[in-house]
């Protein structure tokens, strides 16, 4: 059986990485699709996404994941054409369940035979986001253990030169 995994992952972070993990002990294939959202401006190109994920489960091992792209049409159309039977969604809280509950009705109303599966976080990520890396990543924070080993460099380089030139305005404004 085949999953598909949506996502931005702007960046992959160590949460969805363990979702990735744990899709691919249960179904024999587990695609990840990085997704364009055009609501969001992300801080890596779809390129940058898309290998950071390939090298983050090349180095846990992850056989049966391969990675994809996405950026026109409709969610289960993908999942129909990739011959896939599953869309995996990770939940952090309550709060995400409401919305993806929607979505999973929404995407069921479309196409019948596409069921969505909902895995939980594990609990030492379920206040962890993309959004939140990329923020702590700005102000300089510590982001180990928040995104795979594999991709901390690459993080942390995207968002050095953001820290100089707000730590510069900062000095213009005093």
């Amino acid at each position: 059986m085949i999953a598909v995994y949506p996502g931005s992952f702007d960046p992959i972070t160590s949460g969805h990485l363990d979702i990735i993990e744990r899709s691919s002990a249960l179904y024999s294939e587990v695609i990840v699709l990085v997704a364009v959202n055009p609501s969001k401006k992300p801080a890596f190109n779809l390129e940058q996404r898309v290998d950071m994920i390939e090298r983050s489960v090349h180095a846990a091992g992850l056989n049966n994941v391969r990675v994809e792209s996405f950026s026109v049409g409709l969610l289960v159309d993908y999942v129909e054409q990739s011959r896939g039977q599953v869309i995996v969604k990770g939940l952090r809280a309550v709060s995400d369940f409401e919305y993806e509950f929607q979505m999973a009705l929404l995407n069921r109303r479309l196409k019948p035979g596409i069921e969505t599966v909902f895995l939980m976080t594990a609990s030492e990520y379920s206040y962890l986001s993309s959004s939140i890396v990329k923020e702590i990543a700005r102000l300089g924070g510590q982001i180990e253990g928040l995104v795979p080993d594999t991709i901390l460099e690459q993080v942390r380089e995207r968002f050095a030169g953001l820290q100089a030139t707000a730590g510069a305005q900062l000095v213009e404004r005093s």
